[in-house]
């Protein structure tokens, strides 16, 4: 089913003739000329729209329910997935869905946040929000791929970690913080791709790597627009606002120069709208990384991911 956000409107009514036309073209009637043209008019609507985004209407673009998630990138570009679940102490984490997969033939782990697109599924996998237990389960698989020497990609895309008082008493904040600091000294190759929302620390517990990526439409930081609203301003509605001060999208990111290291392109209209490409684009870069982390030994591999992060410390005297 095709969702249109709002500054998409202007495409509904075009992509709507195009349907019809295309239902009511039999062998004696033909439209494929209109269609053509009506085609080549949307073509260039979407265009216009999308060259002049604003930074709330990237994130909307980040959160679309159609966009593709981890289950959806590993189905295209991965092969022989084999899913592990629970992390030995309490339960499973259907938030975080992590195993072990081939990628172009070499054997290696995959683990990513994974959305739900109904109120089924998003009830089931909490929305993207990962409990303590779903970080351990990550940290388990990880330690697992370092012990055989497998590289580890990571794909993340949640508002943040699940702030709940069951959460809390279970250790979330000690399970991102262990995540952070054995990620860190992982000796095998980390690649983290930013493929919807990255969110805080419930992003960053898998996304301490080598190379970290976003996807053009995602958007990376400290809170959600909103969550900075509503300490800015006591407003979660100015969440607009939030956006744009805080600067979020991957073309933000990047000019930074020190915290991702590539921008991934989306086909036309973003992920949601050819996710098949979407991944094949994605794929790319993620073997043009891995082809050059290969070559370094694991302690070369600890050092270039400490100078990473230590570059993105800046002091001024």
């Amino acid at each position: 089913m095709q969702v249109y956000l709002d500054f998409e409107k202007p495409l509904v009514e075009l992509d709507a003739k195009i349907r019809d036309l295309r239902e009511y073209s039999t062998d004696n009637v033909d439209f494929s000329g209109d269609i053509a043209k009506l085609e080549k008019k949307a073509e260039k609507l979407r265009a216009d729209i999308f060259s002049n985004l604003n930074r709330w209407q990237r994130t909307q673009l980040a959160r679309h329910q159609n966009r593709p998630y981890t289950l959806d990138y590993i189905e295209n570009i991965f092969t022989d997935w084999f899913e592990v679940h629970g992390d030995r102490n309490f339960r499973d984490d259907p938030a975080l869905v992590c195993g072990f997969a081939r990628f172009d033939g070499q054997p290696c782990a995959v683990i990513g946040h994974q959305k739900g697109r109904d109120t089924k599924s998003k009830v089931h996998r909490n929305f993207g929000m990962p409990n303590p237990e779903g970080y351990r389960k990550a940290l388990r698989v990880m330690q697992m791929a370092e012990q055989f020497g497998l590289p580890i990609f990571t794909f993340v895309d949640t508002p943040g970690a699940f702030p709940g008082i069951g959460a809390e008493e279970r250790g979330q904040a000690e399970a991102i913080a262990r995540n952070l600091r054995e990620m860190a000294a992982l000796k095998v190759p980390v690649i983290v791709t930013i493929t919807g929302e990255g969110g805080s620390g419930g992003a960053l517990a898998i996304a301490v790597g080598n190379k970290v990526m976003m996807m053009e439409y995602s958007v990376y930081a400290v809170i959600s627009p909103e969550g900075c609203a509503a300490i800015l301003w006591n407003d979660g509605t100015k969440g607009p606002e939030a956006a744009e001060a805080l600067k979020l999208t991957a073309t933000d990111v990047n000019e930074l120069g020190c915290v991702i290291d590539d921008v991934i392109p989306e086909p036309e209209g973003g992920a949601h709208n050819d996710p098949v490409q979407a991944a094949a684009y994605l794929k790319k870069y993620l073997k043009k990384h891995l082809d050059q982390l290969n070559k370094l030994s694991g302690e070369e591999l600890v050092e270039q991911r400490y100078q990473k992060f230590r570059a993105m410390t800046r002091i001024e005297e």
